[in-house]
């Protein structure tokens, strides 16, 4: 049997094993597989087939190597007969996603397979569908293991840190290719349901192999998957089945609660809906979810108050670098009540003493960032109180990671940071490779063209540690990006963490 053919075999097999084809599949799927190859013969048959899945297990599975070294062969197969278009990453993904696609079962299997477990379990349900969606390589587990992860232990708990290495950097080649190809408004952006089964090209990644899972949500239609990123544990998005922009609004409180209704394991959360302290798309109706608790989820409540006429509603302000208030009780209509109270006086509150303005020549600052769980009998929502105001001295946003900060982390503090959550850029883990490099060689930073930019920084961090060497240099540098990234959630609070700070925010409490 030729290398191609038993690369067939292999992935034919990794589907049977998976669940995503069963026998009576098998010659119907490596048809499709040879179809997409241009093949038209193979030297297999069903019985290698069922007799490779035989030798798979779980460990090889979640592993992701060996499907990840199937797709590689069949994809060099197709690249050096000139059928993917390109050699790049981005055309791979093209290629391999197709592949991926033969396995992958109708939109109407998976969503009947994951009703009927629902009936059983919400939990039941999930499980399945994160595996299934890790079955059909959506979310690349052999990505996903490459990215750098470690807590850091800081005041306000311990935080999460994350420099991403599985999101496909772009081919400047299909860059170019993309832009002198026809522009396509479909999918009008890559939350649409319409990406289920989309082709993808150069600009709009492959989704042969993604399903989404159809929900109702405050009598509207709406779509539950994951993301292909995951940036912790069952990282799922939720989105409208219609391209809306995002708004952040009493329709927004009530839809969090129906989705954590529907699933209590989880919780979901909404980036805000202004430019700088928003979300990345805030052109698509979204919110993100999942199965994990991020510090912020843990941190207490420090100052308890009452409003007027929601006695019965536990609020309070929580010991958070951001500005958070935690709003508690059984009752969501009384929560969701309370916070529509919150939302309605922060999108008109100025104070002039700590520059807050809620708009400027007609143009609003002030948003929040929600996010809704259950804790035991009692349902939460957390208010995140967001401004996205600029000045010439803060061009990316006063309350944004200030310009001393950049080096690690200069992009938009959304949803997920918020809650305690560090996405950096892939960037740092060659400059902190670098970094180390030369603080153990006692080179002069600043004279790096690449690392001068964390010259500073880099100064500060030998004065606090005496002794820096071989075996604790890895450590300090990763507590000291733990701690940068706490600045930064501090500089995106809008009532400091100072004792002029908290007054403002009592200021704001009693005006309620």
């Amino acid at each position: 049997m030729s290398d191609v053919d038993n690369a067939i075999t292999r992935l034919a097999g990794y589907g049977l094993y998976t669940g995503l084809i069963e026998e009576d599949d098998i010659i119907y799927t490596v048809n499709q597989i040879l179809m997409n190859l241009e093949k038209d013969s193979y030297e297999g048959s069903r019985e290698e087939v069922i007799a490779y899945a035989s030798t798979l297990n779980e460990e090889r599975i979640a592993a992701g190597t060996e499907l990840e070294e199937t797709l590689r062969e069949l994809t060099d197969d197709a690249v050096s007969r000139g059928l993917t278009g390109g050699d790049s990453i981005v055309y791979r993904d093209l290629f391999d996603t197709r592949l991926m696609g033969c396995l992958t079962p109708r939109p109407s299997e998976v969503i009947r397979r994951f009703r009927k477990l629902y009936e059983d379990s919400p939990v039941k349900a999930t499980d399945w569908y994160y595996d299934f969606s890790r079955n059909t390589d959506y979310i690349r587990r052999y990505r996903i293991a490459k990215d750098m992860k470690w807590k850091v232990p800081t005041e306000y708990g311990d935080l999460d840190i994350t420099i991403n290495l599985s999101k496909p950097e772009k081919d400047p080649k299909a860059i170019a290719a993309a832009k002198n190809a026809k522009q396509s408004g479909y999918p009008k952006c890559q939350l649409c349901r319409e990406n289920e089964g989309y082709a993808g090209r150069p600009d709009h990644p492959a989704r042969e192999n993604h399903r989404v899972i159809p929900v109702t949500i405050q009598n509207s239609d709406w779509c539950f998957q994951y993301s292909p990123y995951v940036y912790y544990n069952e990282h799922c998005i939720v989105f409208n089945s219609r391209h809306i922009p995002m708004k952040i609004e009493h329709a927004t409180f009530c839809k969090l609660f129906d989705f954590v209704k529907m699933f209590p394991h989880y919780f979901v959360g909404s980036n805000a809906d202004l430019p700088i302290v928003g979300g990345s798309i805030l052109s698509h109706d979204h919110f993100q979810g999942g199965h994990y608790e991020f510090a912020m989820a843990k941190a207490p409540v420090e100052r308890s108050f009452s409003v007027a006429g929601f006695e019965d509603v536990k609020s309070g302000i929580v010991k958070w670098p951001m500005s958070c208030i935690r709003l508690s009780g059984p009752d969501t209509e009384r929560i969701i009540a309370l916070a529509d109270r919150i939302l309605t006086a922060w999108r008109g509150y100025t104070d002039e003493k700590v520059f807050i303005y809620a708009e400027t020549d007609g143009t609003p600052h002030n948003t929040i960032t929600p996010i809704a769980r259950k804790r035991g009998e009692d349902y939460e929502l957390d208010l995140v109180l967001r401004n996205n105001i600029t000045t010439k001295e803060h061009p990316l946003g006063v309350f944004h990671p200030h310009a001393e900060l950049h080096h690690i982390k200069k992009e938009n503090i959304g949803l997920i940071e918020v809650m305690g959550l560090a996405v950096l850029p892939a960037r740092l883990k060659k400059e902190m490779a670098d970094l180390r490099k030369a603080i153990l060689e006692g080179r002069k930073i600043r004279a790096d063209e690449e690392l001068s930019k964390h010259a500073d920084w880099a100064e500060q961090i030998m004065k606090r540690h005496s002794t820096i060497n071989e075996t604790n240099i890895d450590d300090i540098l990763k507590e000291e990006i733990g701690k940068v990234f706490m600045l930064v959630l501090e500089d995106a609070g809008v009532f400091k963490r100072t004792a002029e700070g908290q007054e403002a925010f009592d200021r704001f409490i009693q005006a309620l």
